[in-house]
C-alpha cells in the first residue's frame, strides 16, 4: 500500500479521499488554489501545497503545479477524485512518466472513454448498442449533412459536444429549423469548454431514464458490476438526485432488464482493457427498460458512489486505492451485495426557481443533521466558509438509507428538514419538492422531471 497519496482535487471528494486514506494509515497531500486556502480540505491532510491562484485553469487544471507538488513532497500517488484531471489521459501518462501511480484507469482506456465518439465505436465493438445517431463527426459548417443524418436518425435528435461532459455542448433539436444554430452553439461550447469544436448527432429519447452500472476491474481480469443507480433527476443534463435501486426495475421484468443492464456494462469495459472503478452510463426508454442504449463511461469515481457504499457496505476509495497497488479485487467487492435503498442529492448553491441560477455566498450559519448509519453527509464547506463563484457551487452530499424505498425518502426528507445553512441561498426546499412529489414517489419520472417540477412551483 502507497504511504503518502497527493489528492488532486477540493471541497467534498478530497475529505472523503482523506478519510479513508487516514483509516488506512496513508499519509495525505491537500493541494489549494488562493480561493481555497483555508478550506476545510487543505486541513485534514498531512501536507498541503498551493498550486495557483483562484481560476481552475492555473490551480486545480495545472498539471506542471501539481507534478511539482508531487515531487516536492514526496507522494507515491494520486487520486484524482472527479472532474478536474481525473479522465486526462494526458495526466496520467505524466504521472507514469514520473513514476507516480495514477488512482485511475490507464491512459489508454482514458483515451478509449475521453472522446464520445470513441466510446460509441468500443461500445459498437463489444456488441453493445449506443443510441442510434452517427458513428463520425459531423462538419459543423456542412448544415446539408447534419440535416441529411438528422433525418435519417429521426427527430428530436440531441446535437453533442465530442468532448463534452456534465451537459456542456448538447441541444435537443425538435425539426430542421434548428440544426444549424444547434451546430454552432455546441461547436463553440465544446471549443471553449474542452478544446474540442467537433460535434455529432443522436437520437433523442423521448422518455429518458438515465441509468448507471457501477463497475470495478483489476490488472488480472477481475471484473464486476456491483449495482445500478439512477441518476435522471436532473437540471441542465446535470445530475441533482441519484439513487438505487433504480425503482424501473422492479419485479422479474426489472430482473431480467438488470442483468443484461451489467452484462452490457462489463462487455464495454473489458473490451478496453479497463482497471479500478468507472461507472458505464447507459439511456433507457421508461416504455422499453429491456433495451437499454450505452451513452458513456465515466472513467472515475462518480459524485453519486456513496449510494452503492450505503446499500453495500463497501469502501469504494479503499477498494480503488488496493487496485492501483496491483492487488487482485477484494473478494469484499467481487462477493458485494446490495441491500434496502440509498438517496443522495446534492445540496448546492442556487436558485430553482430562477433557472437554477447559481447563487454563490457567504455560510455563516450551518447546522447539519445528526449523522448515523443511516445518513450520511459529504460537505465541501463548514461554518464560516464561502462558496466561491470560482468552481461548481455543490454544498454537500446528503446520502440517506433504509430498509426500503419509502424509508429512505423519509430519512432524506427529515434531514434536510433539519438542515440550517444561510445565508447562502441553496436549493434544499426544491430538493425536498423533489422528495415530497407524486411522480417521484411513485418511481414514475425521467430527466425532464426535476425541470418541469422547478416550473409548477
Amino acid at each position: 500500500m502507497f504511504e503518502k497519496v497527493l489528492i488532486a482535487n477540493r471541497g467534498e471528494i478530497a475529505r472523503r479521499i482523506a478519510r479513508t486514506c487516514k483509516r488506512l494509515g496513508i499519509k495525505t497531500v491537500a493541494i489549494y488554489s488562493d480561493a481555497d486556502e483555508d478550506a476545510p480540505h487543505t486541513l485534514e491532510c498531512d501536507e498541503r501545497v498551493r498550486v495557483g491562484p483562484a481560476q481552475v485553469k492555473e490551480s486545480y487544471l495545472n498539471q506542471a503545479a501539481i507534478l511539482d507538488a508531487i515531487k516536492q513532497t514526496g507522494a507515491s500517488a494520486v487520486h484524482p477524485g472527479y472532474g478536474l484531471l481525473s479522465e486526462k489521459s494526458s495526466f496520467a501518462q505524466a504521472l507514469a512518466d514520473a513514476g507516480v501511480v495514477f488512482i485511475g484507469p490507464p491512459p489508454a482506456a482514458l483515451d478509449a472513454f475521453g472522446d464520445k465518439m470513441r466510446a460509441r465505436h468500443v461500445a459498437l465493438s463489444a456488441g453493445v448498442p449506443p443510441v442510434p445517431g452517427v458513428d463520425e463527426p459531423i462538419p459543423t459548417d456542412d448544415v446539408a449533412v447534419a440535416k441529411a443524418e438528422a433525418n435519417r436518425i429521426g427527430y428530436p435528435i440531441v446535437v453533442k459536444a465530442v468532448g463534452g461532459g456534465g451537459g456542456i455542448g448538447m441541444q435537443v433539436v425538435k425539426d430542421e429549423s434548428g440544426i444549424e444554430r444547434a451546430l454552432k452553439s455546441c461547436s463553440d461550447r465544446g471549443a471553449q469548454a474542452f478544446n474540442d469544436p467537433r460535434i455529432y448527432l443522436e437520437r433523442y429519447i423521448q422518455s429518458p431514464r438515465h441509468i448507471e452500472v457501477q463497475v470495478f476491474c483489476d490488472a488480472h481480469g477481475g471484473a464486476v458490476a456491483i449495482g445500478e443507480r439512477e441518476c435522471s433527476v436532473q437540471r441542465r443534463h446535470q445530475k441533482i438526485l441519484e439513487e438505487s435501486p433504480s425503482p424501473l426495475f422492479a419485479g422479474e421484468l426489472g430482473e431480467r432488464a438488470r442483468k443484461l443492464l451489467f452484462e452490457r456494462a462489463l462487455a464495454v469495459v473489458t473490451k478496453a482493457h479497463y482497471v479500478n472503478a468507472g461507472t458505464v452510463e447507459f439511456i433507457v426508454d421508461s416504455s422499453s427498460p429491456t433495451e437499454p442504449y450505452f451513452l458513456e463511461v465515466n472513467a472515475r469515481l462518480q459524485v453519486e458512489h456513496p449510494v452503492t457504499e450505503m446499500c453495500t457496505g463497501l469502501d469504494l476509495v479503499e477498494a480503488q486505492l488496493r487496485v492501483a497497488a496491483g492487488e487482485k479485487l477484494p473478494d469484499v467487492v467481487k462477493n458485494a451485495r446490495s441491500s434496502g435503498h440509498s438517496i443522495e442529492v446534492r445540496l448546492y448553491a442556487e436558485e430553482p426557481r430562477k433557472g437554477f441560477l447559481p447563487r454563490p455566498g457567504p455560510v455563516d450559519e450551518l447546522v447539519w443533521p445528526a449523522a448515523d448509519k443511516d445518513l450520511r453527509i459529504e460537505a465541501g464547506v463548514e461554518k464560516g466558509s464561502k462558496v466561491t463563484p470560482f468552481y461548481d457551487p455543490m454544498i454537500a452530499k446528503i446520502v440517506s438509507h433504509g430498509g426500503d424505498r419509502a424509508a429512505a425518502i423519509a430519512r432524506l426528507d427529515a434531514a434536510l428538514a433539519a438542515l440550517t445553512i444561510g445565508p447562502v441561498i441553496t436549493n434544499r426546499d426544491f430538493l425536498r419538492d423533489v422528495l415530497g412529489s407524486d411522480k417521484f414517489r411513485a418511481g414514475d419520472y425521467d430527466t425532464l422531471f426535476a425541470e418541469a417540477l422547478a416550473k409548477q412551483k
